[in-house]
């Protein structure tokens, strides 16, 4: 194995690290995440990571886009 065989996973990481696709797939995931807690602690059970997806993106995705722009 060479050098750029051995440094070619570790530069698409860290590209795909600092990617804005990225970053704004990690922030959404974390919305949703947020998302599941609260409604779960509203009904004093686990919803699921589904239904949170799901529940999030009717209610609160389109807002939620709209004020992350700049």
């Amino acid at each position: 194995m060479n050098t750029a065989e051995k440094t070619a996973p570790s530069r698409s990481s860290e590209f795909a690290r600092n990617s804005n696709i990225y970053q704004e797939f990690l922030a959404e995931r974390h919305e949703i995440l947020r998302h599941k807690w609260l409604e779960s602690e509203k009904v004093g059970r686990d919803i699921g990571f589904e239904r949170a997806l799901l529940d999030w993106i009717r209610k609160h995705r389109s807002a939620w886009r709209e004020a992350r722009k700049i």
